[in-house]
């Protein structure tokens, strides 16, 4: 399983091609020498990232649910699962509030209050199992503090 780096704007600076790149990626020697001269491993945009681990929340709150997702309150159920995605996203990814927002097509005041709802509600047991669960995969995706290294 392979992980990716989240790309933060002061290492933007240093990179020579701005197209995301995986591992094993161009094949060869050259995909060699990428991987020498990138110890860190491949790098995902802020955007991307935002958007797999709102996919991964997506999903797990699926599984999680005993009730199909899109119901009535389905607008309640999208607020939900895009608040702790903004919430992993800054806590786990270690993402600006404003990268976070430009993702989501949110302000960061926004991503703020998204972060202090799902803190709010971690005081439920169930519910801070859950988001801890979503942590965990996405730590397994991305690896620690958004730096994917596993070697």
């Amino acid at each position: 399983m392979h992980q990716f780096i989240v790309s933060q704007r002061r290492a933007s600076r240093n990179c020579r091609s701005a197209a995301p790149e995986t591992k094993g990626a161009g094949g060869g020697q050259e995909g060699a020498r990428r991987a020498a001269a990138d110890p860190d491993g491949p790098t995902v945009p802020p955007g991307v990232a935002c958007r797999i681990v709102r996919q991964l929340v997506l999903e797990m709150t699926a599984m999680a649910s005993e009730r199909p997702l899109w119901r009535r309150d389905g607008r309640r159920s999208t607020c939900h699962v895009r608040q702790i995605a903004m919430y992993v996203c800054h806590v786990i990814l270690q993402l600006s509030l404003s990268d976070i927002g430009a993702a989501f097509g949110r302000d960061r005041t926004t991503v703020g209050h998204a972060c202090n709802v799902v803190e709010d509600r971690r005081d439920d047991a169930s519910f801070d199992a859950f988001v801890a669960s979503i942590e965990r995969v996405v730590l397994s995706v991305f690896g620690p503090a958004g730096i994917g290294s596993h070697g």
